[in-house]
């Protein structure tokens, strides 16, 4: 005859093993009914509402005469540079750390592309600048609304291989942060 003792307390122990597995998928639950969205870590600010320039067809004008082609024929980001009005020394010192950011990605750097669109600065053939980033031009001002106005300043997008805008990083933006979230999301 089993013992209604032991019996009730292998059920209660079934129980709480059993609750220690439901209880974080009713924490989620609840969460996901209360509207809770988890935040991520990105430096950059997320770009609402969601653009893909290549469905809107954005038409980038390099310097070599072709388009800037937003879908890449392999998985690569681009990182879009947008310069402010005089770009100069400031704005040079941070396209320089932003090439650099793409460098610290070692292997997988080549799934970084660089695009500077703007006026290029006087001295971009002399300071190696073209060695890394693609210049071209935004004719139709679409990128405007991204686009500073502060004098000797740059402000940058996060472009996915599909042509959709992931992150906005504006005048002033931690070159460090930027690096940390290239690291994330190119692997």
């Amino acid at each position: 005859m089993t013992d209604p003792t032991a019996l009730r307390a292998s059920r209660l122990k079934l129980l709480l093993i059993m609750l220690v597995f439901a209880a974080p998928i009713i924490v989620a639950l609840v969460l996901t009914f209360a509207g809770w969205q988890p935040s991520g870590k990105a430096n950059g600010q997320p770009v609402t509402p969601q653009r893909n320039f290549a469905a809107e067809q954005l038409p980038i004008s390099l310097s070599n005469g072709d388009t800037w082609a937003w879908r890449a024929k392999e998985p690569q980001l681009t990182l879009v540079a947008l310069a402010g009005p005089g770009c100069a020394k400031q704005c040079l010192d941070v396209l320089t750390k932003m090439a650099a950011a793409r460098i610290t990605l070692n292997r997988n750097a080549p799934r970084l592309r660089l695009l500077y669109v703007g006026r290029p600065p006087a001295d971009a053939v002399a300071s190696g600048m073209t060695g890394y980033w693609k210049l071209g031009q935004d004719p139709m001002a679409v990128l405007a609304p991204f686009t500073p106005t502060t004098p000797d300043s740059v402000a940058a997008l996060l472009v996915e291989s599909d042509g959709t805008a992931l992150s906005f990083y504006p005048v002033g933006f931690d070159t460090t942060g930027l690096r940390k979230d290239l690291q994330k999301v190119i692997r």
